[in-house]
Formats: structure tokens, C-alpha cells, sequence
């Protein structure tokens, strides 16, 4: 147990909150501990109440200036996620651990990220595993699906009205469906605007819940909609918060590269955890 008070910062990027920990110097065992903490901090009402718990810890890689150890709500730990890794980044340059222009370590791979003001952007690693058209049952009722890893997997569904949609209920049957097993997926409900603008709405496995935004969701979202000849690059997506994220990606006979993330960033406040609860 730390019996120091502990300083973290909670933010949010397009409403997807965190809570990041400055963990440099290595205080919190994150390996035996990460996942219990995240679980007790992250509980809402109980905790500080987040999405996400981020841990800022030194990378033993030369070209990265930090590296994250990233915790679902449920403890689970995240290979990446899009606003998180947008708030990861602005915390860090605040914090003087990376400059503006940076490079830092996830499970998915090294992630470039540029902070101005309170806008980030982030370069993701290029998708993989793409499926499209996959067809599964459920109650007799068929749904048609498309799957895409934007650095954690993410399946997209097409829908006519975003608000008929019961997001929990079918987001998790499809989250925990067999066609996904055994890691499961996030769950994309997406509305075409036009050309430029789609509407997203998430259900994110770790939080398992609907959740306000979600960056590598917007990401998948905006390709599989450019695959199916429904928008162009670049694409604003509108989240469920209200807010919008700028995606950017080019794509060539179904190669994806030269894939951004782009939105605002939001530090909620700072706090220090000596209380009851104790890490």
C-alpha cells in the first residue's frame, strides 16, 4: 500500500474521461496493482469516476518518451484508446515528460502525437484485421457487421436512426458474440451524415457501457464507411457527448495508412488521492 498522497489529474477528450497518474518514478507497482486500482478508482459514485485509469511510467524504448499502461474500468488493460491516448499525451507535455511533438509506447505499438493548445493529435498504427459483411442472428433478426482493428477491435453497424437503437442491450450481445470470440469487440452504431460527417454512438468493451465518445471507434467507424463508398477523408465525427473528432486516413485497394485522430482535450481538475481510499 502507497501511504503518500497520491497527485492525479482527470481529463476527458470529447467526453471520455480518465484519470492519468504521473508514475515516473516508478512508485506504484502497476504490474501487481494496476488493475485492482483502476477498478476501485474508476467506480463512479464510489471512486473518482472515469472510463479509463492511465499510468505515465518511464519506456525503456529509445524513441519513445514515455511509455502508458492503460486500465479498462472493469481492471481489465487496453492495448490503446484514441482519447485517452490524446489526454496521455497533453498530460504529459504539461508535465514537462514529453515535448509538443512526441512518440510514446502502448501495447498496440509506439504512437506519435502532436499537442497545440488543447488540441491533440494522434498518428495510429495502421489498421488490421479487416472483415467486412459479416452476417449474424440473433432472435431470428439478421444484422450485418464489419470489423476492423484500429489498435483494439471494433465492429461497425450502419443504422438509419441512432436514437431507436438500444446500444447496452445489442451492444453487448454483439460484444460477447461468438463471431468475436475470444478477445470480443467494441461496438460502433453509425449514422451518415454526408460525405465529411457520420454520427457515432459506443459500446466499449472494459467499460461495458455506452460511453460518450470513443477515438479508436471514430477511427474504425470513418474507414469502414470510406470502404463502403459512404464518405472521404478527411471525416468529422460527432460522439455522443456532442463533440466532434477529426479523422484522417488514406486508403489504396483496401491498404489503410497515414491514419490521425484529431480533437480537443479537456483537464477537468487535479486532485490527490489521501483519503480513505488508499493505492
Amino acid at each position: 500500500m502507497h501511504n503518500k498522497p497520491i497527485k492525479f489529474t482527470k481529463m476527458h477528450g470529447t467526453g471520455n474521461d480518465f484519470i492519468i497518474i504521473d508514475n515516473m518514478k516508478m512508485h506504484i507497482p502497476t504490474d501487481q496493482k494496476g488493475s485492482e486500482i483502476a477498478k476501485t478508482l474508476c467506480i463512479r459514485k464510489f471512486g473518482i469516476g472515469a472510463d479509463g485509469l492511465i499510468f505515465i511510467e518511464p519506456s525503456n524504448k529509445t524513441t519513445c518518451h514515455f511509455k502508458w499502461r492503460f486500465f479498462n474500468a472493469d481492471g481489465s488493460e487496453a492495448q490503446m484508446c484514441g482519447n485517452g491516448g490524446r489526454c496521455a499525451a497533453r498530460f504529459a507535455f504539461i508535465n514537462k515528460i514529453a515535448p509538443k511533438d512526441m512518440k510514446f509506447e502502448t501495447i498496440a505499438g509506439e504512437i506519435d502525437a502532436s499537442v497545440k493548445d488543447r488540441i491533440v493529435k494522434l498518428k495510429l498504427p495502421n489498421p488490421k484485421d479487416l472483415r467486412l459483411d459479416i452476417k449474424i442472428t440473433d432472435n431470428e433478426k439478421e444484422f450485418l457487421l464489419h470489423f476492423i482493428n484500429t489498435g483494439v477491435p471494433h465492429t461497425i453497424m450502419f443504422v438509419d436512426d441512432l436514437e431507436k437503437i438500444n446500444v447496452v442491450s445489442l451492444g453487448k450481445k454483439i460484444r460477447f458474440h461468438e463471431e468475436f470470440s475470444p478477445e470480443g469487440t467494441n461496438v460502433n452504431f453509425v449514422k451518415v451524415i454526408d460525405k465529411k460527417n457520420i454520427c457515432v454512438r459506443t459500446y466499449e468493451r472494459g467499460v461495458e457501457d455506452e460511453t460518450m465518445a470513443c477515438g479508436t471507434g471514430s477511427v474504425a467507424s470513418s474507414i469502414i464507411s470510406a470502404l463502403k463508398d459512404k464518405v472521404i477523408s478527411p471525416i468529422n465525427v460527432k460522439t455522443r457527448g456532442g463533440e466532434e473528432i477529426k479523422v484522417y486516413f488514406s486508403i489504396n485497394n483496401f491498404n489503410i495508412t497515414d491514419v490521425f485522430l484529431e480533437a480537443e482535450t479537456t483537464i477537468v481538475y487535479n486532485g490527490y488521492l489521501n483519503g480513505d481510499i488508499c493505492i
